[in-house]
């Protein structure tokens, strides 16, 4: 199985407001950046989406290192999923896009890692970077 180190960030101007995510997906020394946008999201819905496209561009099953600054999402997936599943996502928030995350992770084996936002990791600032572009991008283009 490959092992990959799927970088993430999301951005949301305003909470909800226009968001963005971006991701890096690496494989050795090969890298591909992902990125996209919502008009109408949260900043935690976005840090999830960066997940699910990533975890989506992937062609085959992996061994997957997912690496965020989103606590929402790092110990959602490695925490909170398991419980979150047996009393069928009442109560949580953003159930469609946890459902999501659950069918396009199956394939992969996968492990969730924090990093402090901000604090130059430079994968980190470039998925923040691509983020925000997207998120002005997309209130731009809604005004």
């Amino acid at each position: 199985m490959k092992k990959v180190t799927l970088f993430c960030d999301g951005s949301s101007l305003g909470n909800p407001g226009a968001g963005g995510y971006g991701a890096i997906l690496r494989f050795g020394t090969v890298e591909r950046e992902i990125s996209g946008a919502r008009e109408h999201t949260t900043n935690n819905q976005m840090e999830l989406l960066a997940v699910i496209e990533g975890l989506k561009a992937l062609k085959e099953p992996c061994e997957v290192t997912i690496v965020s600054d989103s606590s929402y999402v790092v110990k959602g997936i490695n925490e909170w999923l398991g419980g979150w599943i047996k009393k069928d996502f009442k109560n949580i928030k953003n159930p469609e896009l946890w459902r999501e995350y659950i069918y396009v992770s199956k394939a992969h084996k996968i492990g969730a890692v924090w990093v402090r936002g901000h604090d130059g990791h430079p994968e980190n600032e470039r998925c923040d970077i691509l983020a925000k572009q997207e998120a002005l991008k997309m209130k731009e283009a809604i005004k």
